[in-house]
């Protein structure tokens, strides 16, 4: 169930390890920041609470050495202007990877120019390549040319919206070019709660098929589901958020678009939990606990692994 006969691919992305078999590696967790109604957020403009995003900053941070869960901030610009503003504040802050998210791919290619300006290619993951971009081969052609190393696929048919859709469009866009970077990893498109659910057999799909690391922004299907607070209230909310999070990183996730890094303190100790079960699920199979020891189970649970491999051994 876990294992791939395929042989899977991994990727280094600002020194932060991603892909593998599924337990090989922690899961990539992404958090946003200077989104919509981020309370760090004073204007569009590029004006912001620095010490306050520093502080989150910092907290992801600690959690992600705590953990050894990599990690990384995607920020959100509505302008090439306000993206070099932020990516400044960052690259003064942290050594963390980092992404620029922007929906308008001529913004987004302006924020790029900027990235390769600083020659800082090496931590960028650019987010991303989409079904519904205009000029795919322009855009590869023109990434290629700024030296962009690390690049996310986003994959989904509008007019097939099951797994087998999300493979097919990550095919067309590959024949496209797509996959042309050093490092490719593949986000199976959440559209809503339920509907996780096929974002994460896709990943399946695409990993036995491709081997590319596979994730998603799962916090998509949570926090879009408003009424959850209405039903349950905020802790109601917190709990349904962490439930989703960490089990979409059981179910073949490399990587995982966690939405506000506020929801830090609650997002990585749910995927280190889960990622902690998925390990014993693994081993079910393979007898076999590997050694990276920034898995979560080995900073945690280390005499438990001591035993297990006592057993084995006297087996």
């Amino acid at each position: 169930m876990f294992v791939f006969s395929k042989e899977q691919k991994t990727y280094r992305i600002g020194g932060a390890r991603i892909g593998g078999q599924p337990g090989e590696n922690p899961p990539f967790l992404i958090a946003s920041m200077f989104h919509n109604k981020d309370r760090i957020l004073q204007d569009r403009k590029g004006n912001f609470d620095r010490q306050k995003a520093t502080d989150l900053i910092r907290k992801q941070e600690e959690l992600s050495v705590a953990t050894g869960i990599p990690s990384m901030v995607a920020m959100v610009a509505n302008t090439a202007e306000e993206a070099q503003i932020y990516i400044d504040f960052y690259l003064e802050t942290t050594d963390m990877p980092f992404g620029i998210d922007m929906w308008v791919a001529e913004k987004r290619a302006k924020a790029t120019e900027y990235v390769a300006k600083l020659g800082v290619q090496d931590k960028f993951l650019y987010n991303s390549i989409t079904p519904w971009d205009k000029d795919i081969k322009g855009q590869v052609s023109r990434l290629k040319e700024l030296g962009i190393k690390h690049v996310v696929v986003q994959a989904f048919d509008d007019k097939d919206q099951t797994p087998a859709g999300r493979l097919k469009s990550l095919e067309a866009l590959m024949a496209q070019g797509a996959g042309d970077f050093d490092s490719v990893i593949v986000d199976t498109s959440v559209m809503n709660l339920p509907a996780t659910s096929f974002s994460l057999i896709a990943n399946r799909l695409i990993k036995e098929k491709t081997g590319l690391p596979c994730g998603g922004a799962y916090s998509n299907g949570t926090h879009m589901w408003k009424e959850s607070k209405e039903m349950w209230g905020i802790e109601g909310f917190r709990a349904m958020d962490a439930a989703a999070q960490g089990m979409a990183s059981v179910l073949w996730s490399d990587f995982n678009f966690y939405g506000p890094i506020v929801t830090a303190p609650r997002v990585f100790p749910a995927v280190a939990t889960a990622h902690m079960l998925l390990s014993t699920l693994v081993y079910t199979e393979t007898q076999v606990i590997p050694d990276n020891m920034n898995l979560p189970i080995r900073k945690y649970f280390p005499d438990f692994i001591e035993k297990l491999i006592a057993g084995a051994a006297r087996k």
